[in-house]
């Protein structure tokens, strides 16, 4: 980055307009959204190893995707707070529940072609019920459902967030006892 310009500093994002140099040597313009990242859950209900697990997730009025639609808790990390904090913190802000043990799925970047975000994915397991507590512009509904469900709201177009499909995706493949 040769200089950076700062166009909006909000809520959720910084939006700057930075000259950098590429890897060849030549010299742009690339808008970039900054984003301090998030931790996103995937809530499994029920005993371990089962092959089929309920899941749960929710369905989520997004005013950015033109309405409601499929996602595991998930939510922006706060200051001083580690990734496991804020997934243990989003899951029961969310969903209600708490997570007797998380496991670490994988870390994705959204859309890297104009954002650094971030968001860690987990998986939690041995739940016990939390209170909720959602933002004046979350509204929500608890779904729990069947993995192999929420597979096939994968498989027709369902579910078309990002992080939903990776956390989902990626249980099914390469959690033990799951996709074996």
């Amino acid at each position: 980055m040769l200089r950076s310009t700062l166009v909006h500093d909000g809520r959720v994002v910084r939006l700057s307009v930075d000259r950098v140099r590429f890897p060849d040597g030549t010299v742009g313009e690339l808008e970039l959204i900054r984003h301090r990242g998030a931790a996103a859950v995937l809530p499994v209900l029920g005993a371990a190893g089962d092959p089929d697990p309920e899941v749960i997730l929710l369905r989520q009025y997004r005013y950015a995707a033109g309405g409601v639609i499929y996602e595991v808790p998930a939510g922006i990390i706060e200051p001083e707070e580690s990734w496991e904090e804020c997934a243990r913190r989003e899951l029961e802000e969310e969903a209600g529940v708490c997570a007797g043990r998380l496991v670490r799925m994988t870390t994705i970047h959204t859309t890297p072609g104009f954002t650094n975000e971030e968001i860690h994915l987990y998986a939690a397991f041995d739940l016990v019920p939390g209170e909720t507590s959602t933002d004046s512009d979350e509204f929500l509904e608890v779904v729990p459902m069947r993995l192999s469900a929420a597979l096939e709201l994968v498989r027709c177009g369902e579910i078309s967030d990002a992080k939903t499909l990776v956390a989902l995706l990626y249980a099914a493949r390469f959690l033990p006892g799951w996709g074996d």
